[in-house]
C-alpha cells in the first residue's frame, strides 16, 4: 500500500476476502517491516512493487489489497530487527498450495451451507466412530483417502447405527500420509485431503445422514515439521521457536520443543480463534482436544510434580470451554488427557476445566487385558466390575472404547489380533473381541469405536494401509453383531431404555465360573431396566442362577452367541427367562440362564404402554 491510499480496514486475522478486495492481518510484534507479496502483483519483490502493511497496536501489521481475491497465492515478508527477510505463510492461512508452499485466499462464506441446521443428540444417545480420513476409503492406489471417498461410505455407517463421527486431525501436515498429530498450519485444511470446501461437503453429507462430526485438534503442540510459526519474526530466546512458543524448558514435549506459550494472549486468541472456526464456520458439533495433559503438565502429569504443572494452560482451557459452552450449549468438547482427571469434566463455576467427556483410560487398558488374557482363570471380573461401575451423573462424561488409534499401533494390535496373533479370525479371537465390544455398549459412557473394528480388521493402524473393505463380505455376520448392539445401546427398539440412563449395578461376580451381570437404568420404573449378562469363560453355562431385579418375564434381546453372527457360534440360550421369587445376589428375583461360551445376553421386559 502506498501513503496515499486509504486503507480499507476489516476485522480479523488472516486473509480477508471482502467485495473491494481482500484484507491481510498478521501478528509479528517484533518485525522492523511487514510487506505481502502474491500472485495479485505477479511475485515481485522489489519494495515499491510489494505491499507494505501498516503497523497496528499490539505488533499486529495491516494491509489491504483491491486486486487479491479468492484463490491467489500469497506469502507475508518479514523484516526481523536484525535486517533478515523472511518469507512466510500466513499462520491463519485457511489453504496451503502444500505445508512447504503458498498460502491461498480463500473466502469462508464462499460455501453454500444450504439449509444446514444439525444439532448434535444429547450425549446419552450418541454412538461413536473414530476415522482417519487418509486411510478410510481409499480409491486410488498411492494416494491417501479424500474427503469426496470417505462421503461414499457415510450411507454404511448410517445403516451401521453411528450418529458421530470423530475425525482424525485434518490440518495441514507435511506429506500426504500422516496421522495428523503433527500440524504445520492449524487453520489450513490438509488439500491431499481435498481443502476446505471438500470437508465442508464431507460434513454437510455426513448431517444430511443424521451423523455429527467431531474434530480432533492439536494444541498441545505444533509441527515440528514445515511450520513458518517458528521464529515467525525472527525473535527466539534460548534457542526456542519465538513468539507462538515457549523459549524456556516449558517448551519440551514429546514431539519436539513446540509446546504453545498459554501465557501470550496472542497465542490464547489463536488457539481459541482455531476451535471457533471449527465450529462456526465448518459447522463442527465438536472438537476432542488432543493430548490435554501435555498442555496442562509440562510431563503430561505423570510424575504428579505440581512444579511441571503449566496453570496459564489450565486457565485457557477452562476459559475456551467456558466461552463454547455459553455460546454453544450443543457442542460436545472432549478432553483426550488419560489420566481419568474428573475435574476435567466439572463445569467451570466450581473450578473445572469444562470439557463435556474425556477419553476414559481406566476402562481400555483393564477391559482390553480382560479380553486378550489367553488363560480363563486369568481374567479377574472384580477388575472388570471396577471399569462398569460409575457414578450416574457422571455416566456420560467418559469415552469409552477397546479400540482407538492409539491402542491398535505403535506395537499395539487390533483386539482380534492381540488375541490370537495370526488368527485373528479365530473362534476365540471373534468371541472375545466381540464381548469387548459389548462390553462398551452396554457400560456408562459414550461407546467409541475405530475405524474397521466391525470388520474384524486385525491390520494394526497405519496412516499408509487403507482399511480393507473386502472383510466386509467375510465377517458380514460380525458387522451385523455391532448394529444390533448399537441400536440397542441407543434404544432404537424401545425396550432399552436403561441403556440410556446413568445408572449403573454391577450384583453378580463369579470369579470362578467367570460370569458377571450388572443392571442399567434410567427411572427405574418396569420396561426401563436393562440387565446384561457375560461369560467371560469358554464354557456353556446351563442352569446358571443370577438375581433379576423385578418380576416377570425377561426377554433376551441380544445373544453374542447367536449363530447368525458366525456360523462357529454355538446359538446358546433361551429366548426368555422368568423371575422367581427368592433373595438371590441381593435381588428379590432370580432366574435361570443358559450362557453360551464367551457370550453376552442383554435382557429387559415389555415396556410400559
Amino acid at each position: 500500500m502506498t501513503n496515499d491510499q486509504v486503507i480499507t480496514r476489516l476485522p480479523g486475522m488472516g486473509a480477508l476476502v471482502s467485495e473491494d478486495g481482500t484484507g491481510f492481518r498478521v501478528w509479528a510484534p517484533n518485525a522492523k517491516e511487514v510487506r505481502l507479496t502474491g500472485t495479485f502483483n505477479h511475485w515481485k519483490k522489489r519494495k515499491k512493487q510489494e505491499f507494505i502493511l501498516e503497523a497496528e497496536e499490539q505488533g499486529f501489521w495491516y494491509g489491504f489489497v483491491p486486486d487479491a481475491t479468492a484463490g491467489d497465492e500469497y506469502k507475508f515478508i518479514v523484516k526481523s530487527a536484525s535486517n533478515k527477510l523472511l518469507f512466510r505463510n500466513d499462520p491463519y492461512a485457511r489453504l496451503l498450495t502444500n505445508s512447504d508452499g503458498n498460502s491461498i485466499i480463500y473466502d469462508t462464506e464462499g460455501f453454500d451451507w444450504q439449509d444446514d441446521q444439525f444439532q448434535l443428540n444429547s450425549w446419552n444417545q450418541l454412538a461413536i466412530y473414530e476415522l482417519h480420513i487418509g486411510t478410510f476409503h481409499v480409491t486410488e492406489d498411492g494416494k491417501p483417502g479424500t474427503f469426496e471417498s470417505a462421503i461414499e461410505k457415510l450411507p454404511y455407517l448410517r445403516d451401521l447405527g453411528i450418529n458421530v463421527i470423530e475425525l482424525m486431525p485434518t490440518a495441514e501436515f507435511p506429506g500426504d500420509f500422516s496421522w495428523g498429530y503433527n500440524p504445520s498450519y492449524p487453520f489450513s485444511v490438509e488439500e491431499a485431503y481435498g481443502g476446505p470446501d471438500a470437508l465442508k461437503a464431507f460434513i454437510k453429507a455426513a448431517h444430511e445422514h443424521g451423523i455429527g462430526i467431531i474434530l480432533d485438534v492439536v494444541y498441545n503442540h505444533f509441527g515440528p515439521s514445515d511450520i513458518d510459526l517458528w521464529e515467525f519474526d525472527g525473535w527466539s530466546e534460548n534457542g526456542g521457536g519465538g513468539i507462538y512458543f515457549y523459549n524456556d524448558d516449558r517448551s519440551h514435549t514429546p514431539w519436539g520443543n513446540t509446546r504453545p506459550d498459554y501465557g501470550r494472549p496472542e497465542v490464547q486468541q489463536y488457539l481459541r480463534d482455531n476451535a471457533l472456526m471449527w465450529l462456526e464456520e465448518f459447522h463442527m458439533d465438536g472438537l476432542r482436544l488432543d493430548g490435554t495433559m501435555f498442555m496442562r503438565s509440562r510431563d503430561g502429569g505423570y510424575s504428579h510434580i505440581p512444579d511441571l504443572d503449566i496453570p496459564e494452560a489450565w486457565e485457557f482451557i477452562r476459559k475456551l470451554n467456558n466461552e463454547i459452552g455459553a455460546k454453544y450449549p450443543n457442542k460436545l468438547i472432549i478432553a483426550e488427557d488419560l489420566q481419568d482427571n474428573h475435574w476435567l469434566t466439572k463445569p467451570h463455576f466450581e473450578g473445572g476445566a469444562g470439557f463435556g467427556s474425556q477419553w476414559w483410560a481406566g476402562f481400555v487398558h483393564p477391559i482390553r487385558e480382560a479380553i486378550i488374557t489367553m488363560d480363563d482363570a486369568h481374567r479377574d471380573l472384580e477388575v472388570v466390575a471396577s471399569c462398569i461401575r460409575f457414578p450416574a451423573d457422571e455416566a456420560f462424561r467418559r469415552v469409552i472404547y477397546t479400540e482407538s488409534h492409539d491402542e491398535v499401533a505403535n506395537g499395539k494390535s487390533r483386539v482380534a489380533e492381540e488375541i490370537k496373533p495370526g488368527e485373528s479370525d479365530s473362534y476365540y479371537s471373534k468371541k472375545r473381541s466381540t464381548l469387548g465390544a459389548g462390553l462398551v455398549f452396554t457400560s456408562p459412557g459414550i461407546p467409541m469405536i475405530f475405524q474397521g473394528q466391525e470388520l474384524l480388521e486385525d491390520r494394526y493402524f497405519s496412516d499408509t494401509e487403507p482399511l480393507r473393505w473386502e472383510k466386509q463380505d467375510a465377517f458380514s455376520g460380525i458387522t451385523q453383531l455391532y448394529r444390533d448392539l448399537i441400536s440397542i445401546r441407543l434404544n432404537r427398539f424401545g425396550y432399552s431404555q436403561g441403556l440410556t440412563g446413568g445408572n449403573v449395578q454391577v450384583y453378580h461376580i463369579n470369579n470362578v465360573d467367570k460370569v458377571l451381570a450388572f443392571q442399567r437404568w434410567e427411572s427405574g420404573e418396569s420396561g426401563d431396566v436393562v440387565v446384561v449378562v457375560a461369560n467371560f469363560a469358554n464354557q456353556t453355562r446351563t442352569d446358571y442362577v443370577i438375581g433379576l431385579p423385578q418380576s416377570g418375564l425377561w426377554k433376551v434381546r441380544f445373544n453374542s452367541d447367536w449363530n447368525g453372527y458366525d456360523p462357529e457360534f454355538t446359538n446358546e440360550t433361551l429366548p426368555e427367562v422368568g423371575a422367581d421369587k427368592g433373595m438371590t445376589d441381593g435381588m428379590p428375583f432370580y432366574g435361570r440362564f443358559t450362557l453360551g461360551p464367551y457370550a453376552m445376553l442383554i435382557l429387559s421386559q415389555e415396556p410400559k404402554k
